[in-house]
């Protein structure tokens, strides 16, 4: 039986997109069947309903706080019968009333080496430290920023030149093959 999985969204979704690839395949554990976005023109919502999945919008600027656009998010997720949920580009900082009922069943793909880099512009801060690699991380999403159990990690090296920009295209080749690799080591219970 494959595990019923939606995706949470911001943006352009190809981390979605690489998920939803990976769940045609005939015996992969997981079936992409809702995709969410907090923004009406994510680029994202028209590749998943190209794909025949079903999308839907929670507007977070409809909601005075981060825990009432939590709620209204896992209201309408708790309605998808859903088994896991998979963070792809989704560029909110959740509260405990979103994680909480979703705890060892939501994860999250993040651009470093976690727990290096937690947050935001993680490729300049590891140009910025010296570092001689860099890479992505996929996570089980806990009540602390980035900061979850990791279930499987892709690394790049840092080029001389690297600048922000290409040292994020290749460390988001990595991630298109990482995602949907963690992913179905949780369907399948690993």
């Amino acid at each position: 039986m494959k595990k019923r999985v939606g995706v949470l969204i911001s943006g352009g979704g190809s981390n979605m997109y690489a998920l939803v690839q990976a769940a045609k395949i005939a015996d992969y554990p997981a079936k992409i069947v809702s995709v969410v976005s907090n923004k009406q023109d994510a680029g994202g919502l028209k590749i998943a309903t190209r794909e025949g999945i079903a999308t839907h919008v929670v507007n977070h600027k409809d909601y005075a706080t981060r825990e009432e656009f939590d709620a209204a998010l896992n209201a309408y997720l708790q309605t998808q019968n859903l088994d896991i949920i998979a963070c792809a580009g989704f560029m909110r900082i959740m509260t405990t009333v979103l994680i909480i009922p979703w705890a060892g069943r939501m994860l999250n793909i993040h651009p470093s080496l976690l727990p290096l880099y937690k947050g935001l512009h993680t490729h300049q801060r590891a140009i910025d430290a010296g570092d001689k690699e860099a890479g992505c991380s996929v996570h089980y999403v806990t009540p602390e920023l980035d900061d979850g159990p990791v279930i499987a990690q892709a690394r790049v090296p840092i080029l001389n030149g690297d600048t922000a920009e290409t040292l994020a295209a290749r460390v988001l080749i990595e991630e298109h093959k990482l995602y949907p690799a963690a992913l179905a080591k949780v369907a399948r219970g690993l």
